[in-house]
């Protein structure tokens, strides 16, 4: 398998932050003009990002409805890889880039980061099935392999949530300690867990990392004020409502990410 942007980490902690855009093409909410406006608000977000210390970020659909399956319309597809593309533009290869369509449409977010250059894309159900409002989501491992191989998109990390908002229902550590390895064995390069009890998510994170050699990201939960807490044992955090002081989907906004990633590398530093 070829290298991605989780491997080879040695003691760094990735601070990636949720780039939130409007619905997309092809979906119910769509409005002319939204294409528009959410590319100019990721580019004004991945270069806030950059700008403030952070690793990279992850470009997500929020289209409100999704499907359950692992196809999507072509529209949204092609839609978020314009926007990635142009992100990706602006802020250099050296900035790490993920791209999401939601709900669980992993092959559509392959193509997407393969044609727009992104580094990774996360999986709410690699594996282990999951109950949702748009109906269970049933996870496809083989699909997702033989596709991943048909592009050539091995070095296209892939994070997969195995406890947490989308990944729900998971709590059990031996469960999730099962999920970790079969996620590894699957081909996953990192996984995700969260949980907003503090003791928990560690416990969570412990458990993960109990399957193998492989980094855990935390899916949420963290702030400036607790993620050198809640970071010492994760290799990672997804960041998003605490990026956008609050308002979810709203604009990223630098003094926060600044100090958030401040604390963070005082934390390694700590942990060296």
């Amino acid at each position: 398998m070829m290298a991605t942007c989780f491997d080879n980490l040695n003691g760094k902690k990735l601070v990636i932050g949720l780039v939130h855009l409007l619905p997309m093409l092809g979906t119910p909410l769509y409005q002319d003009g939204n294409l528009e406006k959410m590319t100019e608000k990721a580019l004004a977000d991945v270069k806030t990002l950059k700008d403030n210390g952070a690793d990279g970020c992850l470009i997500q659909t929020v289209d409100v409805f999704y499907p359950n399956t692992d196809d999507t319309d072509y529209a949204r597809v092609a839609g978020l890889a314009a926007v990635t593309a142009r992100c990706r533009d602006a802020v250099g290869s050296d900035f790490i880039i993920g791209a999401q369509i939601m709900w669980n449409c992993i092959t559509p977010s392959l193509a997407v980061c393969k044609a727009a250059g992104a580094d990774f894309t996360r999986c709410s159900a690699l594996v282990g099935d999951v109950d949702s409002m748009y109906g269970k989501i049933e996870a496809q491992p083989l699909k997702v392999a033989e596709y991943r191989k048909k592009i050539e998109a091995g070095n296209i990390g892939l994070l997969a949530e195995i406890s947490g908002y989308h990944h729900i229902g998971v709590d059990d550590l031996a469960q999730v300690r099962s999920l970790a390895g079969t996620s590894i064995h699957l081909g996953a390069n990192a996984v995700e867990v969260c949980d907003r009890d503090f003791k928990k998510n560690e416990e969570l994170i412990k458990a993960a990392k109990q399957a193998g050699n492989i980094p855990v990201i935390l899916g949420g939960g963290t702030s400036v004020e607790n993620a050198k807490d809640r970071l010492k044992y994760a290799d990672g955090a997804l960041v998003g409502t605490a990026f956008e002081g609050g308002k979810w989907g709203g604009p990223i906004i630098g003094e926060i990410v600044k100090a958030y990633v401040d604390n963070v590398r005082e934390l390694e530093r700590e942990l060296q």
